[in-house]
């Protein structure tokens, strides 16, 4: 099987697994979301819609999210980035391996076009290869209902050498509870000009920057 065969070496890095154990010793960070609002406030007088949360299964999102009144579909993205692309060989060279890459997919974003009516991404994107970057958006924007929105956050602190990793919990409509999961090196800065470039095929695309050097990022399909 395709999982036994990525399966992590216990002895190599881990994108993952670095990060859960550093984050079991964390304690959850508060804070305001402009994105957030913004992403809730477009299906404020909506019902029954299907949204898709990439910060894996937590009860807090899920009660939160079935409470409005709509279904949620959780998927660890960070989870199923180690599972494809971590054990043997380099992390990010292993995200040009064609076979890799459309397992990563098929195991992230494996729903029918146009099927779903919202995307809580977070931050893993700015930890994607350009290419498995562009693959991933791509593929977002096809599973996407068109007035649909996407939440992404992008550290925006330019000569960064690590940005930290978060488990995102939802609090309110408007807040959400921060839990740190270690720290990795993006794969490149991303500034206003190039995340209008990356979300191209999108109809919108909005920025919010926070003074903890988060750009928030909602878009419009």
């Amino acid at each position: 099987m395709l999982r036994d065969r990525w399966k992590t070496d216990t002895a190599a890095p881990s994108l993952h697994s670095a990060g859960k154990r550093a984050g079991s010793l964390a304690q959850p960070q508060s804070r305001a979301s402009n994105g957030l609002d913004q992403f809730f406030s477009s299906i404020k007088d909506e019902t029954s819609l299907s949204i898709l949360d990439l910060a894996g299964a937590s009860q807090d999102n899920i009660t939160f999210i079935t409470s409005l009144g709509h279904r949620i579909y959780s998927n660890d993205i960070l989870r199923t980035l180690e599972e494809a692309f971590g054990g043997n060989g380099d992390f990010v060279q292993n995200q040009s391996d064609p076979e890799r890459v459309a397992f990563f997919l098929k195991e992230s974003l494996n729903f029918p076009d146009q099927s779903l009516d919202g995307a809580l991404v977070w931050d893993t994107l700015q930890f994607l290869s350009p290419s498995l970057l562009q693959q991933t958006v791509d593929r977002l924007c096809q599973i996407l209902r068109p007035a649909s929105y996407l939440l992404a956050f992008f550290h925006a602190e330019e000569k960064a050498v690590s940005a930290p990793l978060y488990s995102y919990r939802i609090a309110g409509p408007r807040s959400m509870s921060l839990l740190p999961r270690g720290q990795e090196r993006p794969a490149r800065y991303f500034n206003n000009r190039s995340l209008e470039k990356l979300f191209q095929n999108f109809d919108s695309v909005k920025f919010f920057l926070t003074r903890d050097h988060l750009r928030e990022v909602i878009v419009r399909r």
